[in-house]
């Protein structure tokens, strides 16, 4: 019963519209309704720019790691023999957050594609790996400008590095990996196709303008 209302705590989490908040309450527009109508930090990053879609990112993370958080109000689920179940609710809580975010509560369950908080769930249960992907996303980002090759990138080197880097030996965690992989690819197949067509839209790093290259 008590992780039911974990689980619900965690959807709620997810749900909180950032993106949404801070296009209509700094710049006066919903974010839903420009650039790829998502309401996510890659958006946010194309239409209003670096300085707002580092905030919405930075947050959306935030959200992930809160729900992982979750997990520690159990006190049997800390129990260093009960590892395998941490570990498991931890991910359902983190997937529930994600969840959210996609269908968020707060915002009529129109939300983005859920990617930096999927990050930060990976982030709250192995920091090293989150970090290892996060270099990977900087170095694509800042040789291509193109968050969502940069995004696409990073999750498939989320499951290579689980897998054969470092060798996590939780099943269930392993096999999450590569359904998050799989799931950034299947959710990025309109980005995918506008990379093929030489289309996608770049995001300014170092100026407050759009690159229309």
């Amino acid at each position: 019963m008590i992780e039911v209302l974990l689980l619900i705590g965690a959807y709620l989490i997810g749900s909180v519209p950032t993106a949404v908040w801070v296009s209509k309450g700094v710049f006066g527009l919903d974010i839903r309704e420009y650039g790829s109508g998502n309401a996510g930090a890659t958006n946010t990053f194309r239409v209003l720019g670096p300085k707002a879609g580092t905030f919405v990112m930075a947050v959306d993370m935030l959200k992930g790691v809160l729900a992982v958080r979750l997990s520690y109000l159990l006190p049997y689920y800390t129990d260093p023999e009960h590892l395998t179940q941490l570990v498991n609710l931890q991910i359902g809580l983190g997937l529930v957050a994600v969840v959210g975010h996609i269908f968020p509560i707060w915002a009529n369950f129109r939300g983005g594609k859920g990617i930096a908080t999927l990050f930060g769930l990976v982030l709250a249960i192995q920091p090293l790996v989150a970090l290892c992907c996060v270099g990977v996303f900087l170095m694509i980002l800042f040789l291509t400008r193109y968050v969502s090759l940069s995004s696409i990138i990073a999750s498939i080197a989320f499951p290579v590095l689980i897998l054969f880097i470092f060798n996590e030996p939780e099943t269930f965690y392993r096999i999450f990996a590569i359904a998050v992989a799989l799931m950034v690819v299947l959710t990025h197949q309109k980005n995918i196709t506008r990379l093929l067509k030489g289309v996608e839209s770049k995001v300014p790093l170092f100026k407050n303008k759009k690159d229309k290259n």
